[in-house]
This record gives structure tokens, C-alpha cells and sequence, in this order.
């Protein structure tokens, strides 16, 4: 029983101590509304843009912080809670939900500034990824992204996260 015990421990030491750990992931954190979380679709943009990060040798968590329904107003009531401390870098998709639920483009605008400048004051680099998509980037209902345009969204975030999180997130190639 003894060398037992003493065998397990040698080993669980040598586990801890090999010098090989990895620091802990960067976090992203995406913010939107259905969009961003990924209505009717299998897989949105934050988790694809964590596989392309991952497939090119990032340690990096995305989170998907997206909201059904949400507005910029409610983005900005909870964006504290959303991005937790560590994150390094916000993408901040606002959606089409103001002007869908009677607000204006003056609120929203002076939201999306609001939220830049809270998570500026904590450090937190941001994106702003609001283009205007095209019609066949939309499924049937013309509101929510197809797969396809989730796809082409990770593909077209992924260089600007890369110059934004920490270097030392890549694990050298083999």
C-alpha cells in the first residue's frame, strides 16, 4: 500500500511540475442579439471563429453572449456582466433590433459609443462588426443569417482578433 501511495504521488507531481502548461485561454467575447447567438442555425460565428483561432494554433475561448431579441440599450445594461475580467477583446454585432422595436439610429449609435467606451475604460479592445448584409445572407424570414454568412463572418473577423490578442496564445507549429 505504501509504495502505492508513493508511486501516485511521484506521478501527480510530475504532472504539475512538467513546465509544459499552457497559460489560460484569451477570451473573446461576442455581443449581440439572435444573431449572434445563433438563431436557427448550428453552429454562429463566435464558435466557428473559435475553431478557425484553434485550427491556426490560438489558445482562445470565444463566448457567445448573444441574446434573442436584445437591443443596444440592453447590450449596454449588460455588458459588465457579459464580459467577464480577463477578456481581451469584445465583438460587438448590434443587430438590426433597435430600428426593428421603434428605436432610432441616433440611440443606437450613442449605445454602440457607450459600450466601446465602458469596455475601453477596462482595457478591452473592440469590434464593431456592423455591415449591411446582402439579401442572400438571410434565411427565409430576411431577419436571421444562414449558416453560409456565419461562416463568411468568422472567416472576415478572424484576421482582426489575431492582431488584437496576445502573441503568446499561439502554441508554436510542429
Amino acid at each position: 500500500m505504501g509504495l502505492y501511495l508513493t508511486s501516485v504521488l511521484v506521478a501527480l507531481l510530475l504532472m504539475t511540475s512538467s513546465g509544459t502548461s499552457q497559460p489560460a485561454p484569451a477570451t473573446v467575447v461576442a455581443i449581440g442579439a439572435s444573431n449572434t447567438s445563433g438563431w436557427g442555425v448550428s453552429a454562429a460565428y463566435p464558435e466557428r471563429l473559435e475553431g478557425l483561432l484553434r485550427d491556426q494554433g490560438y489558445n482562445v475561448r470565444v463566448v457567445n453572449a448573444g441574446v434573442i431579441f436584445d437591443t443596444t440599450a440592453a447590450m449596454l445594461r449588460r455588458v459588465d456582466a457579459a464580459v467577464g475580467g480577463g477578456t481581451q477583446v469584445v465583438i460587438l454585432q448590434p443587430g438590426g433590433n433597435d430600428l426593428r422595436f421603434f428605436g432610432s439610429k441616433e440611440r443606437r449609435a450613442a449605445n454602440i459609443k457607450a459600450i466601446e467606451q465602458r469596455l475601453a475604460e477596462r482595457k478591452i479592445a473592440v469590434i464593431v462588426y456592423d455591415p449591411v448584409f446582402p439579401p442572400n445572407a438571410y434565411q427565409w424570414d430576411g431577419i436571421h443569417l444562414t449558416a453560409e454568412t456565419h461562416a463568411k463572418i468568422a472567416s472576415e473577423l478572424l484576421p482582426k482578433v489575431k492582431q488584437l490578442i496576445d502573441p503568446k496564445q499561439r502554441r508554436r507549429q510542429r
